[in-house]
């Protein structure tokens, strides 16, 4: 049962409560002749509550439920019922993280977590990219409608931020802040100097046994010192390269990803990929894009998706290459109508060819130009929308004698 038929249900036994008291407590004092004294409407429906499911609900509780649920659209479209309901109090939340399914199988993004677990197997999540060159910021955004892009729905920020040997992008969940040490930083992006190599870190444990790269084994997020048991740091979820180009300007790039997070099975029949079910920190759950997720409801029980042995080889995607079009006198991909403009920077992710050669030809992440500076990603499983994005921000980076 759907959360909108229960609730309608809910009110409809209200609804019915409230009837059944009222036309008792008539009833009643049309025959109390020489009774004690007429019962009231309020009696009449307190004593047919004590047999239904919502009697120990409080009623301030209930009021909240009803008012988020009555609210508008803008906090979350299609999923707010759910969330809403998630943000009242602990239990509720355990309960619609119990119901609601993960995105590979429902094939929808309902809560913050969700954009860490890997996207649908039957289906891709249509995205896009808006990039900010003033401020060299990047937003993701879920599409609502069909769209190539449309209002949206804002799922990660991302802020490029240079160094002398290196740069980095912060992706964060709140596109109003985007800094190091702010507790809805989620990883990040490191490019070698050339930008021709790249490290996808994730801030919290990928899996059980994930090993934080030594570069920082810890650090203090929101100005709270993190359990040791699960350090924030940074362990590596994927390995981004970009292969020198001998044609220079006349070829498009060469990109291979080794996703070491995710099994090679898992793009196989029957194949599984690490799910993680929880931010492992407490103050990550509150989340300033959704107000109501300030709440108690957080906890920390340290838990992490379970992955396959060390030894076991690793999803390596690389990219589709395309076709020289003798009439156009260009490269092309079949991008489905998601990509307008061409640009060095698009390119279509498939499995490599040790996974067989009719994984090659399923698309798992693809990206590109439909405005000067708007861009589409779809993806779906076994990669997340956190990886995706991360593969993604790569291509923006400039990369000499790669092009």
């Amino acid at each position: 049962m759907s959360f909108r038929s229960l609730i309608q249900d809910m009110r409809d036994e209200f609804g019915s409560i409230s009837r059944h008291g009222l036309r008792a407590s008539r009833s009643h004092r049309a025959s109390a002749a020489g009774s004690s004294g007429p019962r009231s409407s309020a009696a009449g429906v307190a004593d047919a509550l004590e047999g239904t499911c919502w009697a120990q609900l409080p009623p301030e509780l209930l009021r909240e439920v009803l008012v988020r649920v009555e609210d508008d659209d803008s906090l979350w479209p299609s999923r707010r019922d759910v969330v809403a309901c998630a943000g009242v109090c602990r239990a509720w939340r355990g309960i619609m993280k119990e119901v609601v399914q993960v995105p590979e199988a429902s094939g929808k993004l309902t809560f913050p977590i969700s954009l860490k677990q890997p996207g649908p197997k039957d289906g891709t999540l249509k995205c896009f990219i808006k990039r900010n060159r003033t401020t060299q910021t990047y937003y993701l955004y879920i599409g609502i409608t069909e769209a190539l892009a449309d209002d949206g729905k804002f799922l990660l920020a991302a802020r490029k931020c240079r160094k002398p040997t290196y740069t980095d992008y912060l992706i964060s969940l709140d596109m109003g802040d985007m800094s190091k040490g702010s507790s809805t930083c989620i990883g990040k992006l490191r490019s070698n100097f050339l930008g021709t190599k790249f490290t996808v870190y994730d801030a919290h444990p990928p899996y059980d046994g994930a090993v934080v790269s030594k570069s920082r084994s810890a650090r203090v997020v929101g100005l709270n010192q993190v359990s040791p048991r699960v350090p924030a740091g940074n362990y590596p979820v994927s390995q981004i390269s970009y292969e020198l180009n001998v044609l220079g300007s006349r070829g498009p790039r060469r990109m291979n990803c080794v996703m070491t997070s995710i099994p090679a099975s898992a793009v196989e029949e029957g194949g599984k990929a690490p799910t993680q079910t929880e931010f492992p920190l407490s103050n990550l759950d509150s989340f300033p894009s959704i107000p109501f997720f300030r709440s108690k409801s957080a906890r920390m029980d340290g838990t992490a998706p379970q992955i396959p042995a060390q030894n076991e080889e690793k999803l390596v995607l690389k990219n589709k290459s395309p076709r020289w079009h003798e009439q156009l006198q260009c490269w092309c991909l079949n991008f489905r109508g998601r990509v307008t403009v061409a640009s060095v920077k698009n390119f279509q992710l498939v499995a490599s060819d040790e996974n067989g050669p009719a994984e090659q030809d399923k698309v798992i992440l693809q990206f590109g130009k439909i405005g000067k500076d708007l861009f589409t990603m779809d993806y779906h499983y076994p990669i997340s929308a956190f990886q995706a994005f991360a593969i993604c921000l790569s291509s923006f980076d400039t990369k000499i004698a790669c092009e």
